[in-house]
C-alpha cells in the first residue's frame, strides 16, 4: 500500500472521524468497501473532479475522498462544446495523471461516449485499460437499464463501478439539452428502476444528476448503495460538482445546482495581468530573482 510522504502532510482529522472518508486520517487508498461503509454509518461525503497531478494533490490534501476524472475534461479542459468528443485515449492519460498525483483518494474515470455502448465486451476492454494503464480504482457509466449488462460484466471481472442515471451529458443530443429528469409519474418511475438496476446489477454507487430532490430522496432512501448528487437535493449519500465551477474558473453561466466557493478565474488573470505589467513596465525579473 502506498505511504504519504514525508513532505506532504494527511488532511486534517475530525475529532473522532478516524474512519472518515472526508478528512480522516488512511495510510492506504480509500476503496469501494470504505464508500459501503460511510452509506452504513450515514456519513456524507464529497466528491469532485479532477484532471490533472497538481490538482489532483490539492484536493487529496485536502482530504477529499473520493475524486472524479470525468468527460467533463471535454467542456472545461479540451475546449469541446459537450462530453461527447472526448475519446479513451484521452481519458486515459489524464487518469493517470491524477493518479500518479495522490495517495488517498479513490480514483474513478469515466467511461467516455462511445467506449461502452456497443456491449458489454467492449465496456469490459474500455475499463480494463483504465484499470491497467491509468491505474484507477473504479469506472463509471451512464445508463440505468440499458447499461445493467455492461455493469455486471465489469463487477464480475472485479471492475468496480460507478453508475450515472438522470440526466446523462453524454446523451446531449437525444436529450436536446440539458433538462431536468424524473419529472411526472412515469419518468419517477423509471428513475427508480434505472437506479435498482444498476444496484442489482453490483454498482457500488449511483451518480442522479439534474433530478428532482424529493425524487433523489426516494431514490436513495430505496437503495443499500450511495447516491452522489449533482443538482439533485441535499438528501442524497455525497455531492459532487465539477472542480472548475466549483472553484469559480468557468467563464460564463454556471449550472443554477453549482455553488462557486472561489473567484479563481478573476484571481488568476488579475495575477496574469500584474505578471505582464512588471515584465512591460521592467520591475520584474528584481534583483532577487537575477543570477550573478
Amino acid at each position: 500500500m502506498t505511504q504519504l510522504s514525508p513532505a506532504r502532510k494527511p488532511a486534517a482529522q475530525p475529532a473522532g472521524h478516524g474512519t472518515a472518508l472526508y478528512g480522516g486520517t488512511r495510510s492506504r487508498r480509500i476503496t469501494v468497501r470504505d464508500i459501503a461503509a460511510a452509506k452504513e454509518r450515514g456519513e456524507k461525503w464529497p466528491m469532485l473532479t479532477a484532471y490533472d497531478a497538481m490538482t489532483g494533490s490539492v484536493f487529496d490534501d485536502a482530504g477529499i475522498p473520493v475524486l472524479l476524472v470525468g468527460d467533463s475534461m471535454g467542456n472545461c479542459h479540451l475546449g469541446y462544446e459537450s462530453t461527447v468528443p472526448v475519446t479513451m485515449d484521452e481519458i486515459t492519460l489524464l487518469s493517470a495523471a491524477v493518479v500518479r498525483g495522490t495517495q488517498r483518494a479513490l480514483i474513478v474515470a469515466d467511461l467516455p461516449f462511445g467506449a461502452y455502448q456497443e456491449g458489454p465486451v467492449q465496456a469490459l476492454r474500455s475499463a480494463t485499460r483504465l484499470v491497467k494503464e491509468a491505474g484507477v480504482g473504479a469506472v463509471k457509466l451512464e445508463g440505468g437499464e440499458r447499461s445493467a449488462h455492461q455493469v455486471e460484466l465489469l463487477v464480475s471481472a472485479g471492475i468496480p463501478v460507478m453508475a450515472h442515471i438522470g440526466l446523462t451529458p453524454q446523451s446531449v443530443n437525444a436529450f436536446g439539452g440539458y433538462p431536468v429528469q424524473g419529472r411526472g409519474e412515469e419518468a419517477a418511475q423509471q428513475l427508480l428502476r434505472d437506479a435498482k438496476a444498476v444496484q442489482g446489477a453490483g454498482a457500488f454507487s449511483v451518480v442522479l444528476e439534474a433530478v428532482p430532490a424529493e425524487l433523489a430522496a426516494e431514490v436513495t432512501r430505496s437503495l443499500h448503495i450511495p447516491t452522489v448528487g449533482i443538482g439533485a437535493g441535499p438528501d442524497c449519500d455525497a455531492q459532487v460538482l465539477v472542480w472548475t465551477d466549483m472553484a469559480g474558473l468557468t467563464a460564463g453561466r454556471v449550472p443554477r445546482f453549482v455553488k462557486q466557493y472561489l473567484a479563481l478565474r478573476e484571481l488568476l488573470g488579475g495575477a496574469a495581468k500584474e505578471f505582464a505589467d512588471e515584465v512591460v513596465g521592467g520591475s520584474f525579473p528584481a534583483e532577487e530573482h537575477t543570477f550573478h
